[in-house]
């Protein structure tokens, strides 16, 4: 049976760094990277995450195309 092991930082603190790290990136872009890292994540507790740091004033997310949001670090 294989053992899980306990992140050190949760999901939305990775967003955060990585954000502040490349600047502004489009969510699949940032999906991709976070999904590397945290194999059970789902698109839809990605986007949970989004919405909850949204609304803590932490980052700002923008419509592009159809599908495709731009997210970006508020300083």
């Amino acid at each position: 049976m294989p053992v899980k092991l306990w992140k050190t930082h949760p999901a939305h603190y990775l967003i955060l760094e990585t954000l502040k790290k490349k600047g502004a990136m489009t969510d699949t872009e940032l999906f991709e990277l976070l999904s590397e890292e945290y194999k059970d994540l789902g698109f839809k507790d990605f986007n949970e995450m989004l919405l909850r740091l949204e609304i803590a004033g932490k980052i700002r997310t923008t419509s592009l195309v159809r599908g495709k949001k731009r997210v970006e670090l508020i300083t």
